[in-house]
């Protein structure tokens, strides 16, 4: 992945580091979310479910809400398409490096942005505080970013925002495994890579797990200032993209 090569091999160790930390990182920022204004970020079926309760409610406003705000998922996975997926289907190097850093630049938005009260009080839920939504809407296009990046370059195998799809895989791939012996005569390539592809599940479920740890233990004290951490990730993440797509090939052609 950070060469920007179109054969990756989806299990090697750079492209596993960072689907981990990434991983990680969407932990983080839905604990963030949800200690901010008591909402999942990257749950789109979240936010149906809760556009139900509210309409159900006559809380037309909030209702509404609701469905606008995952539609900034969607506008984020479009932004990657452009910079990642098209570019890859054109045989042209994908522009990573330019989808974290607009991840960067919205982790510190959500970071300063909260520090100089454009999303009003930490911890109110929406019902009282409205402002809360624009919050939501910077870490919703964020994570639409992220997975659609994730999901464009391992070609649809790998989701690191929410892990609905990436469990249903895992039951399936141990399925396979406490079946091998079945299988083994006809699909030993597939059982190979299933034995890879049942680890990397369950090490970026792990990592999610630990980046809501993290956040649960960091935000009730840091607040806003917790979105440091993704800013962070995603920073590493940029410089290391920066280098291996323009400072290292520069190296190579002189």
């Amino acid at each position: 992945m950070l060469y920007g090569n179109e054969s990756i091999s989806h299990y090697t160790r750079s492209n596993i580091t960072i689907w981990m930390l990434m991983a990680f990182q969407a932990g983080v920022l839905n604990m963030g979310g949800f200690m901010a204004c008591h909402r999942f970020v990257s749950h789109v079926t979240g936010f149906a479910t809760f556009f139900g309760y509210e309409y159900s409610l006559r809380d037309r406003g909030h209702a509404w809400g609701m469905l606008v705000v995952p539609l900034f998922f969607l506008f984020g996975a479009m932004v990657s398409g452009y910079l990642v997926d098209i570019r890859l289907k054109l045989h042209k190097k994908p522009r990573y490096y330019l989808a974290y850093a607009v991840i960067f630049v919205l982790t510190l938005l959500a970071t300063f942005g909260g520090w100089m009260g454009w999303f009003g009080p930490f911890g109110l839920p929406l019902e009282e505080d409205r402002l809360g939504y624009l919050l939501l809407i910077v870490l919703c296009f964020t994570c639409g970013i992220q997975n659609g990046t994730i999901t464009s370059v391992s070609r649809s195998v790998v989701r690191t925002t929410h892990l609905t799809g990436i469990t249903t895989d895992l039951g399936i791939g141990l399925v396979r495994l406490f079946n091998k012996n079945i299988l083994a005569a006809e699909h030993q390539e597939l059982l190979e890579s299933e034995h890879k592809a049942t680890f990397m599940r369950i090490g970026i479920i792990s990592m999610f797990v630990l980046g809501s740890v993290v956040g649960g233990f960091v935000f009730p004290v840091a607040k806003f200032w917790g979105f440091l951490i993704p800013a962070f990730t995603s920073g590493i993440l940029l410089v290391s993209m920066i280098y291996f797509q323009i400072i290292n090939p520069r190296k190579k052609n002189s």
